[in-house]
């Protein structure tokens, strides 16, 4: 059984930093594509960042390009969202999602397995 886990979520000033994790078991880690979703107005994901198994391949979403950065390490099994010069429009919860397809389709929301999410708060 797959499950996704993320970490890292909290309270940071605009401007500030904040890096989320994601893990997963019940898979071979190396083998799957992840990315990182929010959700927005009208029950919709916004596709935040998705990156392929080997973490060769990445794509942004318009709203964080430049300013977040998404990884895998496949050694340690844990990918990340670096997040920098938060903005408060960027304050939601933010999901995980683990698929071992890559293409657009499955980085714009329609990953497998998802987390349950971690909680970013921006203070202005």
């Amino acid at each position: 059984q797959v499950q996704v886990m993320e970490s890292g979520g909290g309270l940071v000033e605009a401007g500030g930093f904040l890096r989320l994790s994601c893990t997963a078991s019940g898979m071979t880690f190396d083998d799957y594509a992840m990315a990182w979703f929010r959700p927005v107005p009208g029950n919709e994901r916004e596709p935040i960042a998705c990156i392929d198994y080997s973490g060769s391949t990445t794509i942004y979403g318009d709203s964080v390009k430049g300013r977040f950065t998404i990884s895998k390490d496949n050694v340690k099994r844990v990918m990340y969202l670096q997040m920098n010069n938060l903005e408060a429009e960027d304050a939601a919860m933010y999901y995980c999602a683990a698929d071992m397809l890559f293409s657009n389709m499955k980085c714009r929301g329609a990953m497998t397995y998802w987390g349950k999410g971690t909680l970013v708060t921006i203070s202005s």
